[in-house]
């Protein structure tokens, strides 16, 4: 299109110019806006993933102290909460893998629960069943804000309109440059330039797939010293 309007640079050249220059300062803004969105959700899904893990072993080191056999039985189970949550971490968010994990969480939990429960009635002025069962609800509510973290996406209406208004852009700049007679290595430039950061912003909304993915070193390192053997020994029967 600047090709065939050449002939009119003298008149569209300053109009072209003031256009295209205040649409790449608003899709600049935009651009930063939507990155600064998937970088703060994805920190966050990071920082969910260290406090559960942190949350898990408090569990597990606590249900050493309870007493046979809700001991064996609870540990048994944390392991295999452990492992059911590092698979979560690979699934795709809202996939038929993700939600029969968070279905096995769930499981998981109510049996946990239950068998808190039963500690606490035998021995409901005890000490050791009071803090289990504290650290039991501080790991469920960690892996509830773990898996809504990880659905918690970029909303989709800030990605359609970095994209729109980047080509737009970038049309208007080529057509600018095509109209002055300049060459097209400028915008083939910050074209790269700008459909890089779209990338990185759409592969940061993406927890378990692309480039950038959601470490779960802290989950697999737990899970790794939770199939040492426990660091306690059984409370003695009174």
């Amino acid at each position: 299109m600047g090709q065939r309007v050449r002939h009119l640079s003298d008149t569209l050249k300053e109009p072209f110019g003031v256009l295209q220059g205040a649409l790449l300062g608003v899709v600049g803004l935009l651009l930063a806006f939507g990155l600064s969105l998937a970088v703060s959700r994805y920190e966050d899904r990071r920082a969910n993933i260290v406090s559960e893990a942190n949350a898990i072993g408090t569990t597990y080191l606590r249900a050493q102290t309870l007493p046979e056999p809700i001991r064996s039985r609870s540990l048994d189970l944390l392991v295999r909460y452990t492992r059911t949550a590092v698979r979560l971490s690979d699934e795709v968010p809202g996939s038929d893998g993700a939600d029969d994990a968070r279905a096995q969480e769930g499981r998981i939990e109510r049996r946990l629960w239950a068998l808190a429960g039963e500690s606490l009635d035998a021995a409901p002025t005890a000490s050791a069943p009071r803090l289990y069962v504290e650290t039991l609800n501080e790991m469920i509510d960690g892996e509830t804000v773990r898996v809504a973290a990880l659905s918690n996406r970029v909303p989709t209406a800030v990605l359609v309109l970095e994209v729109l208004g980047s080509a737009l852009a970038l049309g208007l700049l080529a057509a600018y440059l095509a109209i002055v007679g300049r060459g097209v290595l400028a915008v083939t430039l910050a074209a790269a330039l700008v459909a890089f950061l779209l990338l990185v912003t759409a592969d940061l909304d993406r927890p378990t797939r692309g480039m950038i993915v959601v470490p779960d070193t802290a989950l697999t390192n737990q899970l790794a010293s939770m199939t040492e053997p426990p660091a306690a020994t059984a409370p003695r029967s009174p």
